[in-house]
């Protein structure tokens, strides 16, 4: 890596002086609000550059990290900019620039992801990556792994933290079996790594990888189909299968919920054990369960 300033120097650079080489989209209501901080306030951090020759024999720059904080400076009309000057070669400012973006609270996931990728294109290893981003090695390792495999919607998840990493590599090696799937899915339910809510989030994104790809285009082009006498019978033979499972799965349900009524009667039935149950201060049920127990010659 090259040398940087052991003291970064702070100078007033002419904006025009100054390259973006790799710009970012931004959302534009809040890079407003960036804006009008900055016209209010002014600049509470300076951005960091780093110096490269130009072709007129002046001194240019580079832009290693603020680049909204650039921007907004450029909306405001400013001609210069309090700016770090320091001495890093390019693949050292792209390290840089990635890391403040990991490290920014509301980074974009796929930023991180791009970058990532980047890094190994250019050679380095996952131990160089995890070592200049401060990512754990293994995340590095996983991730990498689903941007081979093309699941951009799921690394997006993973990032937002709405889904572990290990769940999303258990789906991966599932590949397209939707019953492998659902053991995948099963697995992490079992193991504790989804529960409540992020079960049900989970569930929702393999049905939307499903239909509408791995990649996170809004718009996946669809082959038009005509409907034919044909399609309709197969649609309604699946709906009529899915109908099926349902019923089956609800008596089996239903099966056990009255294992479990009869088994709380038996119980509730044994004098000696309402009472030990009274000594532990188990003696209480929901008021639902209790009333339909009760009314079928058992209560505690």
């Amino acid at each position: 890596m090259t040398g940087r300033l052991l003291m970064p120097e702070m100078r007033m650079i002419p904006m025009d002086r100054i390259e973006v080489l790799n710009p970012r989209e931004r959302n534009q209501r809040k890079f407003n609000v960036v804006v009008e901080n900055i016209g209010a306030l002014g600049l509470k951090k300076p951005i960091t550059v780093t110096p490269r020759p130009g072709q007129d024999g002046a001194e240019r720059y580079v832009l290693v990290c603020g680049e909204g904080r650039y921007k907004a400076y450029q909306q405001l009309g400013e001609q210069r900019i309090p700016a770090l000057v320091v001495t890093v070669s390019d693949e050292d400012a792209f390290v840089m620039s990635l890391a403040e973006n990991v490290a920014r609270r509301r980074h974009q996931p796929l930023e991180l992801l791009r970058g990532l990728s980047l890094l190994r294109e250019k050679g380095h290893s996952i131990k160089d990556i995890s070592r200049k981003t401060n990512v754990h090695e293994n995340y590095v390792r996983r991730i990498l792994e689903l941007v081979d495999k093309g699941e951009e919607r799921l690394l997006v998840e993973v990032e937002r933290g709405k889904m572990p990493i290990t769940v999303a590599i258990l789906i991966v090696h599932a590949g397209d079996d939707d019953k492998a799937v659902q053991v995948a899915m099963q697995e992490a339910y079992e193991s504790g790594e989804l529960r409540g809510r992020q079960l049900l989030y989970a569930k929702k994104l393999v049905e939307r990888r499903h239909f509408l790809g791995r990649s996170m285009a809004r718009s996946t082009p669809r082959r038009s189909t005509d409907v034919t006498s044909t399609s309709l019978v197969r649609a309604y033979k699946t709906e009529v299968e899915r109908q099926r499972v349902m019923v089956r799965k609800s008596s089996l349900v239903q099966q056990k919920l009255f294992f479990v009524y009869g088994a709380l009667r038996k119980m509730l039935a044994d004098d000696a054990l309402v009472n030990i149950l009274r000594l532990e201060g188990l003696d209480t049920l929901p008021k639902y369960l209790a009333e339909r127990v009760s009314s079928n010659g058992g209560g505690l």
